[in-house]
């Protein structure tokens, strides 16, 4: 397979910027990707051999680069978007993999020339590990990546197609995602934020607030954790994310989020006026239906 970009800056080689070189390596054999990051996370970058070259300085990171994968905190790539501005190649594609996207999209369309087109996505993959050791080539694999369109609304097969024609570069960074087993969709900024704050961030929240009601809950002699099954390692998996993953993902979409929390909390309350009353049987089942239409969705 002929390489859809020749040389790719990953901005960050964590957990998602880790995961998407070995993709991209394992899938278009070839390509030069040269990480940037701590001194430290490059050493190990390239000893697990994540990248080609290790540059521990932005502005030589980004020279020849014609695709620039941004996978940092969304508060820093916004911090940094500027500066990769001023350095970036005019023919180069930029993209980002935050989970937020109305605020790096804004900062984005700010800061970036007509020639150097910025890409605002989302892969809708993870994992509860974080950092370089956490990389998986896998990761990508059937998961929705979210690639967001600069008009707002829903986004129709027609638009997708324009959009995907209206620049090579766009179009082969579909085709790269494609190859490494994602699998697009377009959406606006702020459908996605409204989505991903139910979707994504309030189960992460949810999985902090059990943990910590959990913990309060265990005494000396260990239970009732000790206790615990897989019913409660599964809805705790998330618990094992950092917050400094999580903070700037928080801080950029309350708005959305305290919608979200209001709602769980009305249906908790409900739940709770209804425990002495065989009264639950509607809301099992709906749960039930949500959960044999999520995974068939896969």
């Amino acid at each position: 397979m002929a390489p859809f970009f020749s040389r790719i800056a990953v901005l960050g080689t964590g957990l998602i910027g880790g995961s998407f070189a070995l993709a991209v390596r394992r899938a278009i054999p070839g390509v030069r990707i040269v990480g940037w990051d701590k001194p430290s996370v490059l050493a190990r970058a390239l000893e697990l051999h994540v990248v080609n070259e290790a540059e521990p300085e932005l502005p030589a990171a980004l020279i020849g680069a014609d695709l620039v994968y941004v996978a940092l905190p969304v508060g820093l790539a916004i911090e940094r978007l500027p500066e990769i501005a001023r350095h970036v190649s005019a023919n180069a594609l930029v993209t980002d993999a935050c989970s937020t996207k109305r605020a790096i999209c804004a900062t984005a369309a700010k800061s970036f020339s007509n020639e150097v087109i910025f890409l605002g996505g989302h892969p809708m993959a993870g994992s509860e590990l974080s950092g370089i050791d956490g990389a998986d080539a896998t990761l990508f694999e059937g998961a929705k990546y979210a690639l967001i369109a600069a008009e707002g609304g829903s986004i129709s097969s027609e638009q997708m197609s324009r959009l995907e024609q209206a620049d090579a570069r766009v179009a082969n960074f579909v085709d790269l995602i494609e190859a490494v087993g994602a699998r697009p969709v377009w959406i606006d900024a702020a459908t996605h934020d409204r989505a991903a704050a139910f979707v994504s961030h309030l189960p992460q929240l949810v999985s902090i607030a059990l943990a910590g009601v959990t913990r309060e809950a265990t005494d000396q002699t260990g239970l009732p954790l000790t206790l615990a099954g897989r019913g409660l390692r599964d809805a705790l998996r998330l618990a094992g994310s950092p917050y400094s993953v999580w903070r700037d993902i928080v801080l950029t979409n309350t708005d959305n989020l305290d919608v979200a929390l209001d709602r769980l909390s009305q249906a908790i309350e409900h739940l709770r006026a209804h425990l002495r009353q065989r009264e639950l049987e509607e809301e099992f089942s709906a749960a039930n239906d949500v959960y044999k239409l999520l995974h068939n969705l896969r």
